[in-house]
């Protein structure tokens, strides 16, 4: 099975130290990327380790696939315990950033401990260096990339940085690279900020020597040859249709349908964007360079998420307005998604839908943590009976777009995924929209069948994450294609992913997470017997909890 190659680099930051280990084996069972690093903070992480404190680890890694030059493969992965759900969790990013990091000759490196003073680390395939930044206390990503270009030579796409979000521990920061990727959901921006590292830097020429299969070839083809909507609109094609089919958050969660959409839509985005954009590798382009010259905003995006968020959620019918809240949030860096839900929350509560100054004011207030910006730092499951508004969150994390209430095999994943309300753990969502690439789609009623289906899906992005792939190679990467591309059978590929959802699980299972917790803040139809198979097929107890015998069958394999 094709697998990442590379020794463990760990980096101590507390006593500027560095060792390396040896790492086939658990590269050879879990393939790279998430599955990697969600093993090794299985093995290493302390499960009482506070989220913001020294015991705390950061893993970043990358796969197989980022020897390749296939489209869909610009992506790498970082894993620590999030401050926002106190669970293990994962966050990926797109970019640049992952071919520099393969460059070091690393498959993974963690970072330990904690700085006294604020630092930038330097990886190397020659060492580690750490750099004392007093300077870039309170610096925006711009303004740190911009330092590390001019200081060392370094483009964006050789860093990791964060924004004051970061610094001030604001519970949902992003870990930013590219200057305008992110490791978005989750918090891990916190992770970095209260270990005292500004940014990290990778650079190198040690990339290993991993053979991909020639099929790659035909998946890169295909992905620039592709006539799709995505190339032009990016996720954001989607708005009109989960409006229409009522699974577009509105007004903080308080509807399903949102009268202004076509200020917000696909085609606004469309209008508004001046030229392709893509990540390393990658012919699909369907990133969103957008800018307005009237008033003089720029920034890559937003995608539809960030539309809900700053968008419908937060009463706002102008494009402009959405793109000036999603620069604001990768400027400072923060995770747009949980940043536009909780400023829709506390709108809510203001009774101010629509109000964009004050919208851009409070973002502002988020990342310095001013005023009512320290409490909503903290994000909605910490903050919302302050407010007297609801909870909407599943383990800490608030919810994406693609609503459960209709679409409910996507409610099914919210409550079980491990990083909670989160859309991207099975993209149920795909499925029970009325098309998917022109077929019929699932019924999006109801909950027979789905427990089933919701697990595969989990296996399956769990195992891109490992290679790692991106989401939107969901029409080219056929379970053949990856067959030939992993040189495995496809069951033996989902197996894997089986693994690392087990093993996030456990782990979070050990900080207190069960059944109690895998709950939505709306009924769906059988839910509790959907739960009840779900965990069966899954093999965990009644209760949510995988059994140690269950661990061990995972573990024993490297």
């Amino acid at each position: 099975m094709l697998h990442a190659e590379g020794p463990l680099l760990t980096v101590d930051i507390s006593d500027r130290s560095t060792e390396t280990t040896d790492i086939d084996e658990i590269n050879e069972t879990f393939i790279g990327g998430r599955g990697v690093a969600t093993r090794l903070a299985h093995d290493r992480l302390p499960v009482d380790a506070d989220p913001l404190g020294a015991t705390n680890r950061l893993y970043f890694a990358t796969g197989p696939m980022q020897s390749s030059t296939m489209s869909f493969t610009g992506r790498m992965n970082c894993t620590g315990i999030s401050p926002l759900t106190g669970g293990l969790l994962s966050s990926n990013a797109g970019g640049f950033m992952s071919r520099n990091f393969a460059a070091t000759g690393y498959s993974a490196v963690e970072l330990v401990g904690a700085s006294d003073e604020l630092v930038v680390v330097h990886v190397t395939d020659t060492g580690v260096e750490f750099e004392p930044v007093p300077d870039l206390a309170g610096a925006t990503v711009p303004e740190t990339v911009g330092y590390i270009e001019t200081e060392h030579g370094m483009e964006s796409e050789h860093v990791a940085c964060i924004g004051p979000g970061g610094e001030n521990r604001v519970r949902f920061a992003s870990i930013m690279t590219s200057e305008s990727r992110a490791f978005g959901r989750g918090g891990l921006g916190a992770v970095l900020g209260a270990k005292g590292v500004k940014a990290i830097t990778f650079d190198g020429d040690s990339s290993p020597e991993i053979e991909i299969p020639p099929i790659q070839m035909d998946v890169h083809r295909d992905a620039a040859t592709a006539d799709h909507i995505m190339k032009r609109q990016g996720t954001t094609s989607v708005t009109e249709l989960a409006n229409e089919v009522s699974a577009l958050p509105t007004r903080y969660f308080s509807e399903l349908q949102f009268e202004g959409v076509e200020g917000i839509n696909g085609d606004r985005v469309e209008e508004k964007k001046y030229k392709k954009a893509t990540c390393s590798s990658c012919a699909f382009a369907c990133k969103l360079p957008t800018k307005d010259e009237e008033r003089g905003v720029e920034t890559e995006g937003p995608e539809f998420e960030t539309v809900m968020s700053f968008g419908s959620n937060a009463g706002v019918d102008d494009i402009v307005d959405v793109m000036q809240s999603n620069e604001l949030c990768d400027r400072y860096g923060l995770d747009t998604i949980t940043c536009g839900n909780v400023v829709s929350a506390y709108l809510a509560s203001e009774g101010e839908f629509g109000n964009t100054e004050l919208i851009f004011e409070t973002v502002e207030k988020i990342a310095h943590r001013e005023g009512i910006g320290d409490l909503l730092a903290e994000g909605i499951d910490r903050f919302h009976e302050a407010l007297g508004v609801e909870n909407w969150t599943v383990k800490g994390l608030d919810f994406a777009a693609h609503d459960g209430r209709t679409l409910n095999g996507q409610g099914l994943s919210y409550a079980t995924a491990t990083r909670g309300a989160d859309h991207m753990f099975t993209t149920m969502y795909a499925w029970e929209y009325p098309l998917v690439d022109g077929e019929e789609a699932y019924d999006p009623t109801g909950l027979e069948g789905k427990p089933e289906m919701v697990i595969e899906q989990e296996n399956a992005r769990a195992l891109e994450d490992c290679g790692i792939i991106c989401r939107f190679s969901r029409s080219f990467m056929t379970p053949e294609r990856l067959e030939g591309l992993f040189s495995t059978d496809y069951e033996a590929l989902l197996n894997v992913g089986s693994k690392v959802v087990d093993l996030e699980r456990h782990f979070n299972n050990q900080r207190g997470v069960d059944r109690e917790d895998d709950t939505l803040p709306y009924s769906l139809p059988d839910f509790e017997a959907a739960l009840d198979e779900y965990y069966e097929r899954r093999g965990w107890t009644d209760e949510g909890t995988v059994p140690s015998g269950h661990v061990d069958a995972v573990t024993s394999a490297d």
